[in-house]
């Protein structure tokens, strides 16, 4: 095996925590008994007079799934989303979106400090549907890719006015790693072809490609599409495709499938190892580009290359999806990455995605990984 091949270096790790942080006031534009504290980009609507400007508060973002004592504290029992009424979602009040939950620090808390184990704040994970289910080996982590992507509106000074970037719409369907190892890093049962789904891949485990149980895997059923292990079977390094999945019963929406089991893969990155990628890189946009024109992969829509703008990224956010050339529905987001990789201190690579206010306020909405 490659003793340094690492494909979780470039990785950015979105990772579910409750922080204090310290909080920006502001006048709700609609309410007089309201207010708007600001943590980041992100909004949440607190009563009048709780906070002031420079006050620490632990931030309880979406998803979070909130213990009785603190819905408690906070008044808030029977009050938030789920069955349990426990689960904190985006919320329209008075015109004002609002992202999260404000909870005073205690005295000995400190700004930055990570408090989710001390609220026994939870995230959310629906039940995933068993066409996302299957048998399962472990591949390691040296054969998977550990992936998620940071929201704009909680790093909002990553991104440099304008540096070069490229914005592509963020498709609602299931992240799918589809890799392809060396022969010498072959699994000794289970060969080169690794496929996995985010939540397998960040664990290092991956589904048995040949197991019966696995005939009907959402996953593998677009790697034998594609015909990922004939075609990359001759490999010299190890390569990772990285799509979306989606269309007609992947998740609430459809992008125009009608059809149950109608599926589309549009790729997003490719992750690489060669000798001179001695822990291995993501592809840069031109680079990407040449990749899915040479391979025959589509990507998802690229919807603006340019340089970096705030405004014109909020602009794209919203609006309908740009897959089935007919507007079926709302756009998800986009994802804004810079157009040549580059790394940031706090949170690694530089990618991050901005969703939509409609997408946030669906009803009716799926949330598999």
């Amino acid at each position: 095996m490659h003793a340094h091949f690492n494909p979780t270096r470039e990785v950015i790790m979105s990772t579910f925590k409750v922080t204090v942080e310290e909080l920006k006031i502001s006048p709700h534009p609609n309410a007089d008994r309201l207010e708007l504290a600001q943590v980041g980009d992100y909004l949440s609507i607190v009563p009048k007079g709780q906070f002031c400007t420079g006050d620490l508060a632990a931030y309880i973002p979406e998803a979070s799934i909130v213990p009785e004592n603190v819905l408690e504290e906070l008044g808030l029992v029977g009050k938030l989303a789920g069955s349990a009424k426990n689960r904190v979602r985006a919320m329209r009040l008075r015109g004002v979106l609002s992202q999260g939950i404000c909870y005073a620090a205690r005295p000995e808390w400190h700004k930055g400090q990570d408090v989710t184990d001390i609220l026994g704040i939870t995230k959310y994970e629906p039940i995933v549907p068993s066409y996302m289910n299957g048998e399962l080996y472990g591949a390691g982590l040296d054969r998977c890719i550990r992936y998620d992507i940071e929201a704009f509106k909680r790093y909002p000074e990553v991104l440099e006015p304008g540096e070069p970037v490229v914005i592509t719409e963020k498709l609602h369907g299931t992240w799918c790693q589809l890799g392809m190892v060396t022969k010498d890093m072959a699994h000794p049962d289970y060969g080169q072809l690794v496929v996995a789904s985010k939540g397998l891949g960040h664990k290092g485990l991956a589904f048995k490609p040949d197991a019966e149980a696995n005939s009907h895997n959402l996953y593998l059923q677009v790697a034998r599409a594609l015909h990922i292990e004939e075609r990359f079977a001759d490999t010299e390094h190890p390569l990772f495709i990285l799509g979306e999945v989606f269309g007609a019963g992947v998740q609430d929406l459809s992008y125009g499938q009608k059809t149950r089991g109608t599926h589309m893969f549009r790729v997003f990155d490719v992750f690489i190892h060669g000798p001179t990628d001695p822990e291995g890189r993501y592809l840069n946009d031109d680079e990407l580009d040449a990749f899915c024109t040479t391979h025959g992969f589509e990507r998802v829509p690229v919807l603006w290359r340019g340089p970096f703008d705030k405004a014109k990224m909020l602009e794209l956010t919203s609006g309908k999806e740009s897959v089935s050339g007919t507007e079926a529905h709302i756009r998800e987001g986009v994802v804004v990455r810079t157009q040549q990789e580059r790394r940031d201190p706090e949170i690694g690579r530089v990618q991050l995605k901005s969703v939509s206010d409609d997408y946030l306020l669906r009803k009716g909405g799926t949330e598999y990984n």
